[in-house]
């Protein structure tokens, strides 16, 4: 009866959300008044002021998606979100792709972007708010420094970890600068580069509700400091709940995308990225009756002539470090 009520693939989001319930009846029963004897407060009623209640919690969110009030607050959060998420993503990718391809720019520029790496980035919120205002473009250039940073140090580390072997096959099979950041480069990063979105996707929202806090008229972040500064820690926990959720949700968006842009992708990463760049290889680079054979050098044989399933041979590398023979046919 246990092994089919354990949690594995068929019921997983059932064991998820029964979580869920678990930690929302945990919080009711300690923050309860009536419920357990005031075991760390001296009066039964602090729990609750401290931590709040989650059945009060659930009706201010229902009344704020009823009565509209959350809408355009949360409309603002969204926009400076998505708009830190996007801006942040294109810059990191285009910036760690040059510097990763141009080796003594990258170390004229190592110690200031490790500078500004380092630097609290939050305290570069009153300096956008005096330079952009107080609409979203502040809440926007906040997001933007926290997720640049994720997204450039993954796709450089991407870039950088491109197999010398596959490197030197793609070039004696004729690739110019054009073809290898297309079939090369590329495929290697793309696994950095949805790593470093996930976590960038907190980043964003992080940038905005800082940003928010510091100085608006609108946005999640201000309903929530608005709450803070009437003692009303429902409001605050609904506020961040409501935020959370819809995290959740863009880390879904994040996540299909990549579902569909790598399906090349096996169980293992160095999988993945030696079979996309046979496939890139086999599709991009080679022309056709051209054949690399036992990684000694292109010629042409009787299958080359095959058009579309042309026979590929170009060396690998394994994990004990030698060289092996690999042959794929398209």
């Amino acid at each position: 009866m246990w092994n089919k009520l354990r949690p594995n693939r068929a019921n997983l989001i059932a064991w998820q959300w029964l979580l869920l319930l678990v930690c929302f009846v945990l919080w009711y029963v300690l923050t309860s008044p009536t419920l357990l004897p005031p075991f760390y407060f001296d009066d039964a009623n602090k729990a609750a002021f401290f931590f709040g209640e989650p059945q009060k919690v659930l009706v201010r969110i229902w009344e704020w998606f009823t009565t509209g009030e959350i809408y355009i607050h949360l409309w603002v959060t969204l926009i400076e979100t998505v708009l830190a998420f996007g801006i942040g993503t294109v810059a990191g990718l285009g910036v760690g792709l040059w510097l990763a391809l141009a080796p003594t720019t990258s170390a004229l520029l190592d110690p200031y972007i490790k500078a500004a790496n380092s630097m609290p980035r939050v305290i570069l919120a009153p300096i956008f708010a005096v330079w952009f205002g107080l609409g979203i473009w502040s809440k926007v250039a906040l997001g933007v420094t926290l997720v640049f940073f994720i997204v450039f140090f993954n796709v450089y580390q991407g870039v950088k970890e491109v197999s010398p072997v596959v490197l030197a096959n793609a070039r004696m099979l004729g690739a110019n600068r054009k073809q290898l950041l297309r079939h090369v480069y590329l495929p290697s990063a793309t696994s950095w580069v949805f790593s470093s979105l996930h976590m960038s996707v907190g980043l964003a929202f992080v940038g905005s509700v800082v940003g928010e806090y510091l100085g608006s008229a609108r946005g999640v972040g201000y309903l929530i400091l608005q709450a803070e500064g009437t003692f009303d820690i429902n409001t605050v926990f609904a506020g961040i709940l409501v935020l959370t959720a819809f995290a959740l949700v863009l880390d879904g968006l994040v996540a299909l995308v990549e579902r569909r842009l790598m399906k090349w992708r096996s169980g293992s990463p160095g999988a993945g990225r030696r079979k996309s760049f046979s496939v890139s290889l086999a599709r991009g680079l080679i022309p056709p009756g051209i054949c690399l054979r036992d990684g000694r050098g292109i010629g042409r044989d009787k299958t080359c002539h095959s058009g579309s399933r042309n026979s590929i041979m170009f060396s690998g590398a394994e994990s004990t470090g030698k060289l092996r023979s690999s042959s794929v046919l398209l």
